[in-house]
């Protein structure tokens, strides 16, 4: 009896050890089977304000170009510039021989006297005539006469003068002046060259370097985009800081002088599909010089709820399509496609895809694929805010 209750208490202990063995296996299986929350690093996502700016190519061109030509013809007697060389509005360029226009002004100037001398005469023959003719010591028809003579004397006074200043035009076009300021380009002519009034071929060229414009090219598409999302709200304007335009040289470098955009064509070019933005520049050190290829980069607006991506969290579907993980408030990594606006320094512009507090998911990525559990930390964004190019 006694051996038999020992060997139901140890089949008892026995049977325990095995259950709860059991129970063991069990949690342990259970747990090798829950997915495991994956560690990730990821940005939270915050709109800003970000200043959208845009580079356009374009062309610098001179502020003003004056093709010097002859108005009056006859042999050039000297030149009285360097060629080369800065000239000032006015200043004389060549002196075409005045002989003949100096005879001219000599022979108008006797013209005057002469009909001046005879409106003395006639004046006074028409004055007596008008004191006789009313005690009828002369006839309607002398006075009338006399009276013509007159009126013809003032009529020559006025022909000569006008011919008076004809001929001191003429003298004074045979000194050659520049109508601007500028540099000016070497002379077509020599000394002794026989010159004729208007002809096709300059003499000189004068340039004004200072300032200087650049024409600047726009798709006439990014223009209506650009107008539809400022009419829109998307994009807010200050027309103070829209109108600087920073200049960037051939080589690279920035332009050291900020420039000014001064108006926009209202007409598309039928061959390129572009328009003409046309901007102002001081241009002291002459660096400029027209025909130069610059780019400009001018200020579109301000988009005030911005989102930023780092680059480092995009990546591309089979379609082509840029893609971002997040981390789901679940904690469940799932992918966005994005609309991508532009680059801005490391980072991307983004217009659909993504809202602000959205956790993007930048490090870890190759651990991970949608529907997996994660474990998000936060990391320190290398993202550029401020301006967009």
């Amino acid at each position: 009896m006694q051996r038999s209750r020992i060997a139901l208490f140890v089949l008892s202990v026995l049977a325990g050890s095995v259950i709860l063995t059991g129970c063991d296996q069990a949690v342990e299986q259970s747990q090798a089977s829950a997915p495991q929350a994956v560690p990730v690093g990821v940005v939270t996502l915050k709109n800003q304000s970000l200043t959208l700016k845009k580079e356009l190519p374009g062309r610098i061109s001179a502020f003003q170009i004056a093709e010097i030509r002859p108005q009056v013809s006859g042999i050039v007697q000297s030149r009285l510039f360097v060629e080369g060389r800065q000239v000032e509005q006015g200043q004389a360029l060549y002196q075409i021989n005045p002989a003949t226009f100096e005879a001219d002004l000599a022979a108008s100037e006797a013209a005057v006297a002469r009909a001046q001398a005879s409106i003395a005469s006639s004046k006074s023959k028409a004055s007596r005539y008008s004191e006789l003719l009313k005690i009828k010591a002369v006839s309607q028809q002398d006075f009338d006469e006399a009276d013509a003579t007159y009126k013809q004397a003032n009529a020559e006074l006025l022909t000569a003068k006008a011919q008076l200043k004809s001929a001191q035009i003429n003298l004074d076009y045979s000194h050659v002046s520049s109508p601007i300021s500028g540099q000016i380009s070497k002379s077509s002519v020599t000394v002794g060259a026989l010159v004729s009034a208007n002809q096709t071929m300059a003499l000189a060229t004068v340039t004004q370097l200072d300032p200087i414009y650049v024409d600047l090219t726009q798709s006439s598409n990014e223009l209506t985009q650009l107008k539809k999302a400022i009419a829109s709200g998307a994009l807010s304007v200050d027309s103070t800081s829209q109108a600087d335009v920073e200049l960037m040289m051939e080589d690279g470098s920035v332009y050291s002088h900020k420039g000014t955009l001064q108006f926009s064509e209202v007409t598309v070019d039928p061959s390129t599909g572009s328009v003409t933005l046309r901007a102002k520049f001081p241009n002291p050190e002459k660096l400029l010089l027209p025909g130069m290829y610059a780019r400009a980069s001018i200020i579109e607006g301000v988009k005030a709820d911005a989102i930023l991506v780092p680059q480092r969290g995009v990546s591309r579907n089979s379609k082509g399509e840029p893609t971002v993980m997040v981390a789901s408030k679940e904690g469940i990594a799932e992918s966005r496609v994005l609309k991508i606006d532009r680059s801005v320094g490391a980072s991307w512009l983004v217009t659909a895809g993504l809202s602000e507090g959205d956790q993007l998911i930048v490090e870890g990525l190759q651990k991970i694929r949608p529907g997996v559990p994660v474990n998000p930390s936060e990391v320190q964004s290398s993202g550029t805010a401020g301006k967009a190019q």
